[in-house]
Order: C-alpha cells, then sequence, then structure tokens
C-alpha cells in the first residue's frame, strides 16, 4: 500500500516537472529570449541601478566635504587670526595682582568658589588664578571696571578679610574712589591745557576719556594733543587761542557715553557741550569735526585738521582693538536688551557672557528661554571667531538682621 502510494507520488513530481518545463518554453517563446538572457539583463539592469545609486552617494559625500573643507579652514583662519590679535590685545586688556603668598590664592577662591564668583559679579571682571606663582590676573575689555577690581582686589590682600560681604563693600568704596580720580584727572588735563570754567560734568566726562581708546590710542591724551596743535594753529592765523584750545580738548568728550547713548560721538559730544553751556561756537566745533569742511567754521576746520594730524601719527593708533571692544560692547548690549536682566559682562577676551538675572522677574525655567534667545540673538547680530559661551546665573540671596 505504502509502495503504491509512493510510486503515485513520484508520477505527480514528474507531471509537475514536465508541466513547469512547458510553461517555461511557452514564457520563452512570448518573451522572444531564453530563461538565460532574461538573468543577463535582470542582472545588468541591477548593476546598472547599483552603479548610479553609488555615484548619487558620492557625489553627496564629496559635496558634503568640501562644504565641511570650507568651514574648517574658514574656522582655522579666523583662530589664526585671533590668536595673532591676542598678543597685543592681552596687553591693553589684563592687570596683574601680585600676591604675597601661593596660599592667598586659595582664599581668594574661597569656599566652593564663592569669594572668586563674589569679586566677579561685583567687578564684571573676569579673574584668572593659573600656575603664574604668587599672582593672579584681572581681564576685562572696560579699563575702568579693571581698575576697580585690581584696586579692590589688592585692599582685600591687604586686609585679610575675604567674603562675599566684605567683598561687596570694598567694591562699592573703590568705586566711589575711582571717580574721584576720574574728576581729578579731568581737572588736570584741563588745567595743563589752561582751558578754565568748565562745567563739572563735562570734566568727570574728560576725566573718564583716560579709561577709554580709539583704535587703540588712549583719548583723553589724543583730545590733550588736538588742544595744543588747534591752539598753535590758531596762533599762526592770529584767532582766539583760549577757545581754540577749549574746542580742541572737548573735541572727543562724546566718546565718554556713546556706548551709553544712540547717535555720532560728534554730536553726542556737541549735545553734552551744548547741554552744560559751552559757547555755540564750541558746540559747532566740536559736531562738525568729522564733516567734510564745506559748511564748517574755521574754528571746525581747524579741529578736524588737529584731530587728523594726532591721528595720523605714526603708531598711534591699531584698529584691530578698537573692532575688539566694540563687538564686546555690542555683546553685552544685546544681553542688556531682554528683560530680567540685572548685569551683564563680556569675559574671556569676548568668548563668554555672564548674564545676571534679576530672581524676582526671573524663574528658572526662564533663566534657560533667556539662555537660549541670547544666543539666538548673537548668532543672528555678531560675526565673531569660535564660539561664545553663554551663562545665565540666577541666585537666590538672604539677608535679615539680628536685633
Amino acid at each position: 500500500m505504502l509502495l503504491k502510494k509512493e510510486t503515485a507520488l513520484e508520477e505527480k513530481h514528474r507531471r509537475l516537472d514536465r508541466v513547469m518545463e512547458e510553461q517555461k518554453e511557452k514564457l520563452e517563446v512570448i518573451a522572444g529570449i531564453s530563461s538565460d538572457e532574461a538573468k543577463r539583463l535582470l542582472i545588468q539592469s541591477m548593476e546598472s541601478d547599483a552603479k548610479r545609486d553609488a555615484a548619487l552617494m558620492i557625489r553627496k559625500i564629496e559635496d558634503e566635504a568640501r562644504l565641511a573643507a570650507d568651514r574648517k579652514s574658514r574656522e582655522i583662519i579666523a583662530y589664526a587670526i585671533q590668536r595673532y590679535a591676542g598678543d597685543f590685545v592681552g596687553e591693553n586688556t589684563v592687570s596683574a595682582v601680585n600676591l604675597p603668598s601661593e596660599e592667598m590664592k586659595g582664599r581668594i577662591i574661597g569656599r566652593e568658589g564663592r569669594n572668586i564668583r563674589a569679586i566677579e559679579a561685583a567687578t564684571g571682571i573676569d579673574l584668572i588664578i593659573d600656575d603664574t606663582p604668587e599672582a593672579v590676573v584681572l581681564s576685562s575689555f572696560d579699563p575702568i571696571r579693571r581698575e576697580v577690581a585690581r584696586i579692590s582686589l589688592e585692599r582685600l590682600i591687604q586686609d585679610g578679610r575675604i567674603h562675599p560681604g566684605r567683598i561687596e563693600d570694598i567694591v562699592k568704596k573703590v568705586k566711589s574712589e575711582v571717580e574721584q580720580i576720574i574728576r581729578e584727572t579731568g581737572e588736570k588735563a584741563s588745567f595743563d591745557v589752561e582751558v578754565h570754567d568748565i562745567h563739572p560734568e563735562i570734566i568727570k566726562m574728560l576725566g573718564s576719556l583716560k579709561y577709554r581708546t580709539s583704535f587703540s590710542q588712549n583719548v583723553l591724551q589724543h583730545s590733550i594733543d588736538v588742544a595744543y596743535l588747534t591752539g598753535m594753529m590758531a596762533a599762526e592765523l592770529k584767532m582766539n587761542v583760549k577757545e581754540a584750545k577749549r574746542a580742541g580738548l572737548l573735541h572727543d568728550i562724546g566718546k565718554a557715553v556713546d556706548h551709553k547713548v544712540e547717535g555720532t560721538h560728534a554730536a553726542i559730544g556737541a549735545d553734552y557741550a551744548k547741554r552744560f553751556g559751552e559757547n555755540p561756537r564750541i558746540v559747532q566745533a566740536i559736531a562738525t569735526h568729522h564733516d567734510d569742511g564745506r559748511n564748517n567754521t574755521l574754528l571746525g576746520v581747524l579741529v578736524q585738521a588737529a584731530d587728523t594730524l594726532s591721528a595720523a601719527r605714526p603708531g598711534a593708533r591699531r584698529e584691530m582693538l578698537e573692532t575688539y571692544v566694540k563687538r564686546l560692547e555690542e555683546l553685552e548690549k544685546i544681553a542688556h536688551s531682554f528683560n530680567g536682566v540685572d548685569k551683564c559682562f563680556a569675559i574671556q577676551a569676548g568668548r563668554e557672557i555672564r548674564i545676571l538675572v534679576e530672581n524676582e522677574k526671573i524663574s528658572d525655567n526662564d533663566a534657560v528661554m533667556l539662555c537660549k534667545d541670547v544666543i539666538k540673538k548673537i548668532e543672528s547680530e555678531l560675526t565673531y571667531p569660535g564660539q561664545i559661551k553663554v551663562t545665565a546665573i540666577r541666585e537666590t540671596r538672604i539677608s535679615d538682621y539680628a536685633k
């Protein structure tokens, strides 16, 4: 019985094989090609598709590699420029404070870094403590901040009591002392040039120019140079020498506040001079010292010529530092444009901006969003080498009195 079934199954397999062979022959007749040719055509088709896909992939990889190489080359050039600028920019943006011993570094840092954070928050500078023996470095593009920090740190080291409360008290006192130095500097400059009866506010603006640079040229020294040059030319032309010196000395006072007020420094300076009772001829000379001279007065032309002579002196100016400082000021301006920002400081040569927010207005979640919004605005509005780190700090401080 089993043998019969096995024989019948084999017969069915043979019949199925014959049917499949017949169908194959019929398909070959209909298609006009043999099965071997069909296989070969299929393989060719698949090979062609594979080559096309491979070519597309290679082209995509090459394009990506080209773009990456272009981006990388720009980064290399930018970093090279940045490193080249660093040497002389560093000389103008850092101050060193000598320490009595290495142990003092630990006291300046404080427990869990609270003292160094308090110093940086109060002064707006970046305090660098490295392997330099018995010295710390103060870094800031704003020389007034740096001077306040230097004097404050020297006082704290001398006093020995270094803690956040004491730091804030010392910094507050030193700021008022630096303001006094600025007033005295303005008075000395006006006395040296023999220009008298200047309004106290103008004197203060004049003194603050000691801490300002234009293309790395000290603006106060530049103003004194211009005053002397204008006076000399006025004497040759039989003009009023005192008036000429006054216009020359005050021509750049707008630079004392041009980072805080909208407009050109010439227009800002003229506005302040007018506000504080300066002669209209002086105001007009300040306002037009960068004009083309066609509608200018003779006094304005003299100030313009003296300004050009002082700036054109070999080695007087370097544009790279001015551009660098302007970028840092724009960085701080962007951060200040957001609501809830209390203070902001550009540090690490513009590679980091530290933002202190008002904890009553900004929550922890808001601080996260603020950080991201600042980053977006910096990316859309500024051009800079490398990358800029944005740090938003929200601090809760509670004080009360034991009675």
